[in-house]
């Protein structure tokens, strides 16, 4: 049966500013797929012509770890915008997990990483906190750094 979650793909309208952002979180290449594209790609996916530029990134050490698969679709070229809200249907947004969400958000805000708010903190069992914040990539993909 499934195991575990591979991969979240996420599309972009320039692969560079992307990357960029998602350094700026951690993100390490793992496998740069350069320009993929061919004719399983294309019917497995539904993408007619299917041509883009990939990456496979990945946050920690961890060789099971789930990874992010960035693309740009350079045939056909990506199109179109982010969900409108977080209540829209389908996956509305990527959730990475922080050791220090104070001390994270502190550091990515200095990175010039804009976020909707400050971080939200919740007490918990036991005196615990658990807290999250959400900012978005710079297509629109909304990233929530959270704390549990």
């Amino acid at each position: 049966m499934i195991e575990s979650i591979f991969h979240v793909n996420v599309n972009c309208t320039d692969f560079a500013r992307s990357m960029e952002f998602y350094a700026k979180l951690g993100f390490k290449v793992v496998r740069d797929l350069e320009v993929v594209g061919n004719p399983e790609l294309s019917a497995g996916l539904r993408i007619p012509d299917g041509r883009g530029r990939a990456v496979l990134l990945m946050l920690g050490n961890n060789r099971r770890a789930t990874r992010l698969d960035l693309i740009e679709w350079l045939h056909p070229k990506t199109a179109g915008t982010s969900y409108p809200n977080l209540w829209n249907a389908g996956i509305c947004r990527i959730a990475l997990r922080t050791r220090d969400l104070r001390k994270d958000y502190a550091a990515l805000k200095a990175q010039g990483i804009e976020f909707w708010t400050e971080p939200s903190f919740f007490n918990v069992r036991e005196g615990r906190e658990e807290g999250f914040v959400c900012c978005s990539d710079p297509d629109g993909a909304v990233i929530e750094l959270i704390q549990v």
